[in-house]
């Protein structure tokens, strides 16, 4: 007994046991001389209940063998994070972005200095450090009226889009006060603003912002009874002039192949109302399309799509996993004549929804890999001068747009970096609904720290300042537009004696070179070889539900 009393694993347990019986004993002898001591009594009896039930409970062992005591480990493991962030993170650490790219970003959202004194702190000689080459001839400026891309061309309805954008978040990830910061910004800006898979909710028509619609597996705002595509609902809204583009997400970086449920008793009347789900019931987004289950039958869904929207551009979402598949529907352009007016390439390491943690650190093709796939495959067809691409995955900086339209794509999304500007500071956690800037919560109380028209200020101030830099970058590269950029204006050292440029990193093809020599490629030759316009499964396998390759 002496001995569990004296072992300092017990000891909130056992010493405030004995302070309080102590404690006890004096105040009913000397009532009069002692009452001060009855706030003692009280912590003390608070702290052997604790302990008792620490003792008692069964989920966690640390606090059955150090009963009150281990309490102090939760609470320092709460706020790790914000000590890590505060205190000992420096300028190049932090993730999933480093420090000094989140100060970036609410330098140029609030229009303060961005520059910085005393050379790089990156190590230049390290592997994988890349640089932009500059010319002894640097050109002037390109005006902000020239950094726009026109899309579908071809179409009714052409837009012309900025090269930077806000990428795909979702009403109900994000608060109602975040989304009407977005869309007043992107209205200010002259840039568009992707709804995410949630739906076209009344705080995206706020302020009038262009808005591309973006319709996913549970084709919400588009969705039958069933759960099917609704194509007369989906005509109704995107008839609507806000919406500029329409986008069919096959999948997303964050968790490629993967689905998503919102549980019934997430599902408010809201929700219900925007997204066309029924109250009561799970609000499902399959991890495949009901609508189509072939490379034709994506396009086919694509074309109807641009048809019912009155000739709007319209095109898909991916981050590539198999790259047959993406060569399958290749292929399907080929056979069929149909081209999407654009493809957005989402690298995997683009996150703003929750995720398993399989899937978000081991599952999906990064951007610059995806990227120059895609862009060399369209090339390698002959249809590239047809199809715009977009790309979004971690883009933040002027560096990170000039690096990604090099590999092909013509404009940049960005969400986390909307997200900076709109208030977030990297809390991580956004799926609990506790975020502490109102960002990504729908508890009222916490989003109405989002002042709506400061934000959305700011908004529009990172997206000037950053096009800004771009246009600096391209024209200390001895460059008139964005689009001159290429792969060999960027080098990276693969080794500490080997330095190659991103032409030698990814292989390019040549404007119909898949289609008249599949052979001469060694990155593509493969994945040409095992697609087919009428499946996605690669050629010679099976395609019957369940089958098993053991």
């Amino acid at each position: 007994m002496l001995a569990t009393i004296f072992n300092l694993r017990y000891a909130l347990l056992t010493w405030p046991a004995i302070l309080a019986a102590t404690t006890a004993a004096l105040m009913h002898f000397y009532p009069a001389q002692v009452w001060w001591l009855l706030p003692v009594a009280i912590v003390c009896v608070a702290s052997v209940l604790v302990g008792i039930h620490d003792l008692r409970q069964t989920s966690h062992a640390v606090l059955r063998n150090y009963p009150v005591a281990a309490h102090l480990r939760f609470l320092l493991e709460s706020i790790r994070p914000e000590m890590r962030q505060y205190f000992f993170e420096g300028d190049k650490d932090g993730a999933p972005f480093a420090r000094d790219q989140r100060a970036i970003v609410y330098q140029r959202a609030k229009r303060a200095l961005d520059k910085r004194p005393f050379g790089t702190q990156h190590d230049v000689y390290r592997e994988q450090y890349e640089w932009l080459h500059h010319s002894i001839a640097p050109q002037p400026l390109a005006p902000a009226s020239a950094l726009r891309v026109t899309v579908g061309a071809n179409a009714a309805q052409p837009y012309s889009t900025s090269l930077l954008n806000i990428s795909a978040m979702s009403y109900g990830a994000l608060s109602a006060n975040a989304i009407r910061a977005l869309n007043k910004g992107a209205r200010a800006g002259g840039f568009f603003h992707d709804t995410g898979e949630g739906g076209v909710s009344p705080y995206h028509r706020e302020f009038g912002g262009d808005l591309v619609w973006e319709i996913g597996s549970g084709y919400f705002g588009a969705r039958a009874a069933d759960g099917s595509f609704d194509p007369a609902k989906f005509a109704d809204t995107a008839s609507d002039p806000q919406v500029r583009m329409v986008e069919l997400k096959l999948s997303q970086g964050a968790k490629p192949g993967h689905g998503g449920v919102l549980p019934a008793a997430k599902v408010t009347e809201e929700i219900s109302r925007i997204r066309g789900v029924p109250m009561g019931q799970d609000c499902n987004s399959p991890a495949s399309h009901s609508c189509f289950s072939t490379p034709i039958g994506l396009l086919e869904q694509i074309a109807l799509m641009r048809d019912l929207s009155g000739g709007k551009p319209a095109g898909f979402k991916l981050c590539i996993g198999h790259p047959w598949e993406f060569m399958a529907i290749c292929k399907a352009m080929i056979e069929t004549g149909i081209t999407p007016d654009f493809i957005v390439v989402d690298g995997k390491e683009g996150g703003t929804g929750a995720a398993p943690l399989e899937f978000m650190d081991y599952v999906g093709m990064p951007l610059r890999d995806g990227l120059s796939f895609v862009h060399n495959a369209l090339v390698g067809i002959g249809v590239r001068d047809r199809i715009r691409i977009g790309a979004s995955g971690k883009i933040t900086s002027a560096f990170d747009m000039a690096r990604v339209l090099a590999l092909g794509a013509d404009w940049c999304n960005a969400a986390r970096g909307f997200m900076f500007a709109v208030g977030c500071i990297q809390a991580q956690s956004c799926h609990t609904g506790q975020c502490p800037t109102g960002v990504a919560t729908q508890d009222p109380l916490r989003q109405r720290a989002i002042v709506v028209p400061d934000k959305a200020e700011r908004v529009a101030s990172f997206h000037r300042n950053t096009l800004h830099a771009l246009a600096e970058l391209v024209a200390a590269a001895g460059l008139t537009h964005p689009a001159e950029l290429k792969p060999h204006h960027f080098l990276r050292r693969a080794a500490s004696d080997k330095v190659i440029s991103l032409a030698e990193q990814y292989e390019q093809l040549a404007p119909g070179q898949l289609t008249a020599d599949p052979a001469s490629s060694p990155r593509f030759a493969e994945a040409w070889a095992l697609a087919s316009a009428n499946s996605f499964a690669r050629a010679g396998q099976a395609t019957t539900p369940h089958q098993s390759p053991l």
